[in-house]
């Protein structure tokens, strides 16, 4: 039997993009090194997903990402206005304004997308 344990995202400032996601999905970081940090669910009976492992890589992001989270909020807005405050961007990847969600970045310019309310 095999289960997902990591998610890895390359980056150039590992706690910066840890400290950025712990806030947007209210988990914690849970362990740190020189090369990487990674988050986990605070509340460790609920995991239901992979932790994320943000690894240290000095290239620079070129295109859009191959892969990316989407979020399912309660309030798409209000969800958008926490992202900017804690530092993500709007982003475009050529979106025509009809689309359900809104693509946004996070400080590195890593693409996810917060959905419309369920």
């Amino acid at each position: 039997m095999l289960t997902i344990d990591f998610i890895t995202v390359d980056c150039r400032n590992p706690m910066l993009l840890a400290e950025f996601w712990c806030e947007m999905l209210d988990w914690e970081v849970g362990g740190q090194d020189d090369e990487s940090a990674w988050i986990e669910p605070r509340n460790k009976d609920l995991v239901v997903s992979p932790r994320i492992l943000f690894y240290k890589n000095p290239d620079t992001k070129l295109v859009k990402n191959r892969l990316h989270f989407d979020l399912r909020p309660d309030h798409q807005q209000l969800e958008v206005e926490r992202a900017l405050a804690l530092g993500a961007t709007r982003a475009n990847i050529g979106q025509t304004g009809e689309e359900s969600w809104i693509v946004m970045a996070d400080p590195e310019g890593n693409e996810f997308c917060i959905l419309r309310e369920p």
